[in-house]
């Protein structure tokens, strides 16, 4: 910066007098230039403020734009409250700018609350409103899903399985299709359930009234039965929605589960039982191989009897207890054991051809 302290001092004091109101006009020229940069910049803002009754002054504006704040969202969105007869003291600037800097979408609360307004059924207030958006809800998709309910599929398109499936206590299985209708519950919002806990609770109140009715054919004839059952349980509990109404948009019979196990069974039982018959089979041939063993054994130790006894005969012949006469009498009775025995069995053979005969 120039130093004009030794041109003052050479100067006389008319030149210094004129030097100094030169200076005094050069500052006023930037700092007029600059006001009305400034003006300029939010003249047309606070033109549209003042025009509509939003009540957002020019040092308003300035403070805005100091504070880092995007003055244009501001003013459009207070226009845009007033203009839907929300009102000055309803909504202030300041609220705007504090919602603004903590990260909210001013202009999606503000339609929001003009939209709760306009359905004459919603009371939502603008901090309610501030709040819900601030916990990452979409505050105007809520309140439109308040005033009009909103249909959710169950199960959701997309999923693993296109339908229910339950088994009612004959064996029946039955697919489910059914579309849940919910409204949002804005004093639940934050902190509720989402759709996907709706869904779930829905699915396992089909299953479990599904599975709690005697036959298939009550079901069929009835369907509104599991309407009735899960809704009574209070399903939307501690959730972001209230349920309107549960519709069962289509019911098919499936394949006869209890059928099946019990065909399974029988397979499991049949396979069990033959284990044990093999087991009491395979024993059995283990007793008949030791007797035949055991019957091998002793027509060995009867030969071996037989064996001894020429021995024996021969030394009764030696030491004269056996003559020869008692010899030749046992070989004649052992002939005529032999002899009888043979008829006899001839006897036994010709009776079942003389029976046929008579």
């Amino acid at each position: 910066m120039m130093n004009f302290s030794p041109l003052l001092a050479q100067q006389g004091p008319n030149d210094t007098a004129a030097i100094m109101m030169i200076l005094a006009a050069v500052a006023i020229i930037i700092v007029m230039i600059g006001l009305f940069a400034i003006v300029a910049n939010f003249f047309w803002l606070w033109a549209q403020s003042f025009t509509t009754g939003a009540g957002i002054g020019l040092s308003d504006l300035i403070g805005m734009w100091f504070r880092r704040v995007d003055a244009r969202t501001i003013v459009r969105s207070k226009i845009m409250s007033v203009q839907a007869g929300l009102g000055n003291n309803e909504i202030t600037s300041a609220e705007l700018e504090a919602h603004y800097l903590a990260g909210g979408n001013v202009p999606q609360v503000i339609r929001a609350m003009i939209a709760a307004r306009k359905s004459k059924m919603i009371n939502l207030e603008f901090r309610q409103a501030a709040a819900i958006d601030l916990a990452g809800r979409d505050i105007l998709e809520a309140v439109q899903t308040s005033v009009y309910p909103k249909v959710i599929d169950c199960p959701p398109k997309g999923a693993a399985r296109s339908s229910l499936d339950a088994v009612a206590k004959d064996g029946i299985q039955l697919k489910v299709k059914a579309r849940v209708t919910v409204r949002a519950n804005l004093a639940q919002l934050i902190g509720g359930a989402g759709e996907e806990t709706i869904i779930a609770r829905v699915g396992e109140g089909i299953v479990s009234a599904i599975g709690s009715a005697g036959q298939h054919k009550i079901v069929l004839e009835n369907p509104d039965v599991i309407s009735k059952a899960v809704l009574a349980k209070r399903l939307d509990s501690q959730t972001a929605f209230e349920i309107v109404s549960i519709d069962i948009a289509d019911i098919d019979v499936g394949e006869n589960i209890g059928a099946r196990l019990q065909a399974d069974t029988a397979e499991a039982d049949m396979r069990v039982a033959r284990a044990r018959a093999e087991s009491r089979r395979a024993a059995a041939v283990a007793v008949e191989q030791e007797m035949n063993a055991n019957i091998e054994m002793s027509r060995a130790k009867l030969v071996e009897a037989e064996a001894d006894v020429p021995k024996a005969m021969a030394e009764a012949f030696a030491s004269g207890t056996l003559s020869i006469m008692d010899y030749y009498r046992l070989k004649n009775v052992d002939a005529d054991t032999k002899m009888r025995t043979s008829i006899a069995d001839v006897g036994d053979r010709d009776k079942p051809a003389i029976q046929a005969v008579s």
